[in-house]
């Protein structure tokens, strides 16, 4: 058995879910149970948000280790789903280490909803979040436009490669503007609940989940990371959000509030 290969495989198997934004310990876990359905010897990881690190020793008691650097994090939780079962098959079928890189690379090509279906099951989420904070018919259909509008920006944006700091402050300027523009033209009534279901497109809840589940899992560089990137998301959704309410305020006197 190529002990080389069966590390990178492993660690290729930790790249994809952390990727598809697992936890830290589902990609600890799923290292070390590959290393050793193939032998490996005192496998360990390491995991933080943006890197893996993994060792391992050789028959001859030769350490070996990989370092691989995660850049792209996103929400994919049926891909997390599919690795976590290959890993667990591995041992039941006797799945040789070729196999497992090649269903695991199935996997990692595997094609998301297309953009249409996102943004329009994004739009409905971001209605739905609007009337059950209080609005009424004409907000749930106002939330449902200007989520459309945002999560379509935030599909172009991506694509472009654009910080995702920046994303998130154009997407709450983008919900913030629209809302006003709603509610002063009499299509929508409460401003505050079409604001709070459109920007619910952004929050990042799996990365707060995450981050509590990290902590309380005694992986403490992870929480703190993934609690601090929460928060950044947050603050730049109230930077764009806050500088167009105090534009409008500033030029219109507040009116529609």
């Amino acid at each position: 058995m190529d002990t080389n290969k069966v590390l990178i495989v492993a660690t290729y198997a930790g790249q994809i879910i952390l990727e598809s934004g697992g936890e830290t310990y589902r990609v600890e876990e799923t290292i070390i149970r590959i290393c050793k359905n193939y032998g490996l010897k005192d496998a360990d990881s390491f995991v933080t948000p943006t890197g893996i690190m993994c060792s391992a020793l050789k028959e001859n008691s030769e350490s070996i280790s990989i370092v691989k650097r995660v850049k792209n994090r996103t929400v994919n939780l049926e891909r997390i789903d599919l690795v976590n079962d290959l890993s667990r098959s591995v041992e039941l079928q006797n799945m040789p280490i070729d196999t497992l890189k090649e269903e695991l690379d199935k996997i990692a090509n595997s094609s998301m909803y297309p953009a249409y279906i996102d943004v329009l099951f994004s739009a409905l989420a971001a209605s739905g979040f609007s009337y059950m904070f209080g609005g009424n018919l004409k907000d749930f259909f106002c939330a449902f436009f200007i989520g459309i509008v945002i999560k379509a920006f935030v599909h172009m944006a991506n694509n472009l490669a654009i910080n995702a700091f920046f994303i998130n402050s154009i997407g709450g300027a983008i919900g913030a503007f629209f809302a006003l523009l709603c509610t002063h033209e009499g299509l929508g009534t409460h401003l505050d609940t079409i604001i709070i279901g459109a920007i619910m497109l952004l929050v990042p809840g799996l990365s707060i989940t995450n981050a509590i589940r990290d902590t309380i899992s005694g992986d403490l560089v992870s929480g703190l990371a993934r609690a601090a990137d929460a928060f950044l998301v947050a603050l730049s959704i109230a930077v764009g959000t806050g500088s167009v309410l105090s534009l409008w305020l500033y030029f219109w006197g507040g009116k529609v509030l």
